[in-house]
């Protein structure tokens, strides 16, 4: 019989990796493995949009013969704001104290996770970086670059936020972060979801760390952006920079 392996992070708490998967076959399985090889002792939440190709069941099989791995079947496809804001409702009910957002694809590699839980040490929110020195995409088209660079430089100048990587969405929250952020009057999805939560944690005080990561494009399925997501991002955060700048010079709060 195998020892127990000893807990690395063991005084960050019980951590859980929440995965949104919709028609995600051909990675749960692959993403799951990595990231219980990557920190063994963390736990997986798959959180599955009623998947067509059987990305539910497939995770309820893994889950069947590994209890640090959960899954969360929800009713049908309703993005990636609302399948997050789900599992982060989950981990908190179910006593996690870090949680942690990772693309099912595999352009979040898990291997980089214990980076952003040795930062969370010091931090309340730790975001993985394509945009700080050390920080890179992979096979990635130059439009597709110009893009995110450009999102998150808009969004950062328009929210007055000092993160290079604002649109980015591998992160390690605690759980007080999330608690502190008004998750319920988060109605943003896609894109704007993860400026929507940074911005809110800047403005709620909380301390926000940037590590580097490898950011790797997808190797099997296809990818969720679309225009509409750009749009909806372009904006909202629009209208949260303004508001917040009239809110600022009539004293109110914005």
């Amino acid at each position: 019989m195998t020892a127990p392996q000893e807990s690395t992070f063991a005084d960050l708490g019980k951590v859980l990796v929440i995965i949104p998967t919709y028609n995600e076959a051909e990675n749960v399985d692959r993403i799951v493995s990595r990231v219980r090889k990557a920190v063994p002792e963390v736990h997986v939440l798959v959180a599955d949009d009623n998947s067509p190709d059987g990305t539910g069941e497939l995770a309820d099989k893994i889950a069947a013969e590994d209890d640090h791995v959960h899954v969360m079947h929800r009713k049908g496809k309703e993005g990636l704001g609302a399948a997050y804001l789900a599992g982060f409702r989950w981990g908190i009910d179910a006593g996690y104290d870090v949680l942690v957002e990772m693309d099912a694809d595999g352009s979040h590699q898990p291997e980089e996770l214990p980076r952003l839980l040795t930062a969370l040490r010091t931090a309340d929110l730790v975001l993985g970086s394509r945009w700080v020195p050390g920080g890179e995409v992979v096979n990635w088209p130059k439009s597709r670059l110009l893009i995110s660079r450009g999102g998150s430089l808009y969004s950062r100048l328009m929210l007055n936020v000092p993160i290079r990587d604002v649109t980015g969405g591998y992160r390690a929250f605690r759980k007080e972060t999330l608690l502190g952020l008004g998750m319920d009057e988060v109605a943003s999805q896609g894109y704007c979801f993860q400026v929507d939560l940074a911005w809110r944690t800047v403005k709620a005080g909380f301390k926000v760390a940037e590590v580097p990561i490898t950011f790797i494009e997808r190797e099997f399925g296809a990818s969720k952006m679309s225009k509409n997501i750009l749009v909806e991002a372009m904006w909202r955060v629009a209208g949260w920079g303004v508001s917040s700048r009239v809110a600022k010079l009539t004293g109110k709060k914005g």
